[in-house]
């Protein structure tokens, strides 16, 4: 019975007609397509795009090299280098991001004791050649410097929730 019932769906194409059913409901309705580089769709501030390192007022880089970023990355994309300078005091000489690595997790961001890494919301990057895909430490202070006031509205905005 069981056998018969499988051939006679088989043979009426039920699935097909089901299918084209569904298509025939939809195709009058209100379409809710976004015209992508027109149109944007709203992002939340806490969208996690592209990496950034972030200066204190006075010019001076965050990072103090503490290495937890590195430590603590699943993908193990951040590979960071430091040096004591003259006054005793820790910084990186070398800070590299493998954006084919990375899968924008956030754990760089949460670790960081001083808030210099931060991923901002920019979505919309992409790689000529293969070896753009490592991005470093003086990028992502330009990245920085170029969107710290976008990237401090989206930590005000989102201080409530740390």
């Amino acid at each position: 019975m069981n056998r018969l019932k499988n051939m006679m769906r088989t043979w009426l194409l039920l699935e097909l007609g089901k299918g084209l059913w569904l298509t025939g409901r939809y195709l009058f309705r209100r379409k809710f397509t976004v015209q992508y580089p027109e149109e944007k769709t709203p992002k939340s501030p806490r969208f996690r795009g592209l990496h950034a390192l972030r200066r204190y007022p006075n010019g001076e880089e965050r990072c103090i090299a503490c290495k937890l970023c590195e430590a603590v990355c699943p993908a193990l994309a951040i590979t960071i280098e430091s040096e004591e300078r003259a006054d005793e005091t820790r910084r990186t000489t070398r800070y590299d991001i493998d954006l084919f690595k990375c899968v924008y997790c956030g754990f760089c961001e949460e670790a960081c004791p001083v808030d210099a890494v931060v991923l901002t919301d920019i979505h919309e990057f992409h790689f000529e050649q293969r070896e753009g895909h490592v991005i470093t430490k003086d990028e992502l202070l330009e990245i920085g410097d170029r969107y710290e006031p976008k990237i401090a509205a989206d930590r005000r905005i989102d201080a409530l929730y740390r």
